[in-house]
């Protein structure tokens, strides 16, 4: 009866998908919102959480089951945060975030266990970054010549993950990648900017590593320590204002859909 029921609120939602909203999601299923946090910290987290639970739960796809893995990862951290904020009066909103968050965990438990063998790049990385999963990690790399990895931002940072230990250029490659992929009005993987940051650094070419710390400013990466980077840039005779141009083309290149790499 459950079933049913669950069924015929998926076929009403289906029906006006397009504008789905997350009142409409838990009004109908209310299953879908109830073990999550009630108070108003990650809001936009516990949104996306929301929606891509109903899709999933409409069509349990590979790719849907994915965002969905992403989407309770994101989610996880935001409220694992928030439920070290304790309340002295209301005490509630501290539960309801422990909530959430075992929720999280148990649910991408769950997605983990039910994409156990599956070819989806983002979902084997995710088996092998969890899991510790290196047949996942083999098959992934195996696929670095197909097209659905060669075009995904999303894989091509997940390969970058992986050499950032053994290869800095094939790192650097996979990095730039990812950027040139990025959608227009998408915003970046804050991790590629930020490793993009921290390898220039290494190598002490320290105009290009305050160069993309500027556009990792720009796309909302907090607490970036810019004294050494300045410091260094200005030791060997680097002009900051001109840097600071650079960095506000390249940030519009990447959010326009037009970043190209330097490396091509």
């Amino acid at each position: 009866m459950r079933l049913i029921i669950g069924l015929a609120l998926v076929t009403t939602l289906s029906g006006c998908d397009s504008s789905l909203t997350v009142r409409e999601v838990c009004e109908q299923t209310p299953a879908m919102c109830n073990d999550l946090n009630t108070d108003s910290h990650c809001r936009h987290e516990r949104a996306e959480v929301i929606i891509s639970r109903f899709h999933e739960y409409e069509k349990p796809t590979l790719e849907r089951k994915y965002q969905l893995l992403k989407d309770f990862e994101r989610y996880s951290q935001c409220v694992n945060l928030a439920s070290k904020i304790e309340h002295i009066k209301l005490k509630e909103k501290t539960a309801s975030r422990y909530k959430g968050y075992h929720t999280a965990q148990k649910e991408i438990n769950r997605l983990l266990y039910e994409t156990r063998g599956s070819n989806h790049p983002g979902l084997l990385y995710f088996h092998w970054s969890r899991n510790n999963d290196n047949s996942a990690l083999q098959k992934l790399l195996s696929m670095q010549e197909d097209t659905k990895v060669k075009n995904s931002r999303d894989a091509q940072f997940y390969l970058a993950s992986y050499y950032m230990k053994v290869d800095t250029q094939k790192t650097l490659d996979h990095l730039y990648r990812s950027l040139e992929l990025n959608g227009a009005e998408q915003q970046p993987h804050p991790e590629v900017l930020t490793s993009l940051v921290n390898i220039f650094y290494q190598q002490e070419q320290y105009n290009l590593a305050y160069t993309f710390a500027v556009v990792a400013k720009q796309a909302g990466v907090e607490n970036i320590d810019f004294a050494p980077l300045r410091a260094r840039a200005l030791d060997d005779g680097h002009d900051l204002e001109r840097l600071d141009t650079l960095a506000q083309t390249t940030y519009e290149q990447i959010m326009s859909g037009q970043f190209r790499s330097p490396r091509s």
